[in-house]
């Protein structure tokens, strides 16, 4: 038997606010270490766009017809990461056929699991819900096909966190859960180039992520402490890792959001990042969607965020435009008026609400109490 649906606090408008300025914030200060030096900046304001676009599409979409846009955003990733997988459109690295080709394919698979995944919690009919967690598991395997194993595991685990959060009534122990999975991935990479683990677990460690990737976190480390506020600027890391013009194909990235974000902008840059992530889980918390909706779009969010620590997924712009469509679709709005399908309260606002306050809502539970 499935717990109750629990709806997120009432906010109004300022998860909305909140995260306009943190976006805008991230923008400007790409900006600012942009200034005086020979950077490319436009990598970051499109990958800042591409999330902006997909959350509002989300919001509108998902309030429109919440299930069949996420199904169908299920689909389109899969589709995009099937044909794609070789050279994915949208790409910001330098050259044309970037080896982060397969992170990208595996990050869109994963956000198709959240998608079809969170689809499943917000339908009806059982046969929809099996069907779209059968969809959910298709992708698993496919990105198991590709070669990609961290994103076949990274899409079992939303599926089995998709399964685990039925039950679950209370989100934010959850939503916190997982942002400390996140800070513990991030922090991986940053330990790795600085050598501070267990020399054992840094060689089988080492084996899987290969020496090369290593060494390109060890060229990001340097270069953040050689420009600890500002960083050396976007984009510049190619210009100035011996790594990266070293390596024949290489795409010019460091294979890790936070070593890029603190190598290109700087201490305040990777404090921006990490905002924008906890601005998406926030507006997550304060979801009018059920909990198993809002901790299946956590749990998505947070395996691309472990897959961003160790590749260069968010590079490309279908997957941060992917990545703010699943958020929006799992805080959009309900209609007024409309039940909660797990069995929760619809909320309708009246003109007068029962104490006579206007403008109070008026809360149905359909089971009676």
């Amino acid at each position: 038997m499935t717990a109750p649906a629990e709806r997120g606090p009432e906010d109004g408008n300022a998860s909305d606010v909140a995260g306009a300025l943190i976006l805008a914030a991230c923008a400007i200060w790409s900006l600012i270490s942009a200034a005086g030096r020979e950077t490319r900046p436009e990598g970051v304001l499109l990958a800042l766009l591409a999330v902006a676009a997909g959350f509002a599409c989300g919001r509108i979409c998902g309030t429109l017809l919440p299930v069949a846009t996420a199904a169908v955003s299920a689909l389109a990733a899969l589709v995009m990461a099937l044909l794609w997988r070789h050279g994915m459109p949208g790409a910001t690295a330098t050259v044309d056929t970037a080896p982060g080709h397969t992170g990208a394919a595996a990050a869109l698979l994963v956000l198709a699991a959240g998608a079809a995944c969170c689809a499943a919690a917000a339908a009806r009919r059982e046969s929809l819900r099996f069907a779209l967690r059968l969809l959910a598991l298709g992708t698993a395997c496919v990105a198991l096909a590709l070669g990609s194993v961290a994103g076949f595991a990274a899409a079992i685990g939303v599926l089995l966190c998709s399964l685990a959060a039925v039950r679950m009534r209370r989100r934010l122990l959850g939503l916190a859960g997982l942002a400390l999975a996140a800070g513990l991935m991030a922090g991986l990479s940053w330990a790795m180039a600085e050598e501070v683990l267990p020399h054992g677990l840094t060689v089988s460690l080492e084996g899987q992520l290969t020496s090369y990737r290593v060494q390109l976190w060890q060229d990001a480390t340097r270069l953040a402490g050689q420009q600890p506020w500002l960083g050396v600027g976007p984009d510049r890391f190619a210009d100035l890792s011996p790594t990266a013009q070293q390596t024949l194909g290489s795409d010019g990235k460091p294979h890790s959001a936070a070593l890029q974000q603190a190598a290109e902008q700087g201490v305040v840059g990777v404090v921006l990042l990490a905002a924008a992530f906890g601005w998406l889980l926030y507006v997550l918390w304060r979801s009018p969607r059920s909990t198993a909706v809002a901790l299946t779009a956590g749990a998505a969010l947070t395996a691309l965020a472990g897959l961003a620590s160790v590749g260069n997924a968010l590079s490309f712009t279908p997957v941060t435009a992917g990545a703010g469509l699943l958020a929006g679709l799992a805080s959009a709005r309900r209609p007024i008026g409309e039940a909660d399908p797990a069995g929760g309260v619809a909320v309708k606002r009246l003109p007068h609400g029962g104490d006579g306050v206007p403008g109070s809502e008026a809360q149905v539970d359909r089971a009676g109490r």
